[in-house]
């Protein structure tokens, strides 16, 4: 099989999958002049990279049939499975020969029982979660948590530069994603606590703004206080991060801290907030929603006016 390269004879790198977090990473590959070939399921989310200058792929065969390094940026397992074809005859000829590298956000044992699958079939696997939203995934300034074999590792961390601020090496397949659900248990849980404070603070009759420089001048003060109370002020829920998936990586970490015996109380109760939120209506809007769960119970337990 030819292996196309780019204008100066570099070989090509692979990138499926073009949705929220996806295409601004591709593009920030694309834009430091890495030579690419793009496949998406939707093919307009692919003409943003087209103007970028990458080769966009009729195909994910075409993908695999042009790059040696593959990442994948998928919504999740199911899908993952199917577009890579595992399970069936195309998988190995769409792996062999090549490394893949999984940035979405799976379950440990998938993780691991995919890398096993692609190195039976004759490939590499890296897995690189990342921590951010659109915003940092914008800039450029997400943070890869890498599990793998240490030389893959080492040849895939170049590749994922002008995504990524920091590259982290976490241990064998597996251990990645289980950093990204430590993580994400964190934020999950302080975004649910801070869509609290704002609703305490609105129903009380403060100031948000007053509220947004109180906590933003304090050691409370960070990247998800200056981006997100703006937005939980305004109702201003543009997706950054989908509820639905915030959900859903509440409930990876919950079965993965069931499977080792752990409590998770706070995460418990955040799960059942951004599922409250997802049955409101706002799955794909962002996970800051979740405030609107919160009012949705404030709501529920006030008393009924009084008719005096």
């Amino acid at each position: 099989m030819t292996q196309a390269t780019g204008s100066h004879g570099a070989p090509m790198y692979g990138f499926v999958g073009l949705g929220v977090m996806g295409q601004p990473m591709a593009l920030n590959l694309a834009r430091a002049g890495t030579p690419l070939v793009v496949w998406n399921r939707t093919p307009a989310r692919a003409e943003a990279l087209r103007a970028a200058g990458a080769r966009v792929a009729a195909s994910v065969e075409e993908v695999f049939a042009h790059a040696s390094v593959v990442i994948v940026m998928l919504v999740d397992e199911t899908v993952t499975d199917a577009v890579l074809g595992r399970g069936g005859p195309q998988f190995a000829k769409l792996v062999a020969g090549r490394v893949v590298v999984s940035m979405g956000s799976t379950a440990p044992e998938y993780a691991r029982g995919l890398a096993a699958d692609i190195e039976a079939a004759g490939g590499r696997f890296v897995e690189a979660p990342v921590s951010g939203s659109r915003r940092p995934a914008e800039a450029g300034e997400l943070v890869a948590m890498l599990g793998g074999d240490p030389d893959t590792v080492a040849q895939v961390r170049p590749l994922l530069a002008p995504m990524c601020r920091e590259t982290v090496h976490c241990g064998p397949a597996g251990s990645g994603v289980l950093m990204k659900l430590a993580v994400n248990l964190y934020l999950d849980t302080t975004l649910a606590a801070l869509a609290e404070a704002v609703h305490f603070a609105q129903r009380q009759g403060l100031d948000l703004e007053t509220f947004r420089a109180v906590v933003d001048s304090g050691q409370l003060g960070s990247g998800i206080t200056r981006v997100k109370v703006p937005m939980l002020a305004a109702h201003d829920f543009t997706v950054q991060a989908a509820t639905s998936d915030a959900y859903a990586n509440t409930r990876l970490i919950a079965d993965a801290a069931r499977a080792a015996r752990i409590a998770t109380p706070l995460l418990d109760l955040s799960s059942e907030l951004y599922g409250e939120s997802v049955r409101l209506g706002n799955a794909r809007l962002d996970m800051s929603s979740v405030l609107t769960a919160i009012e949705a119970r404030t709501d529920a337990a006030a008393p009924p006016p009084s008719t005096d």
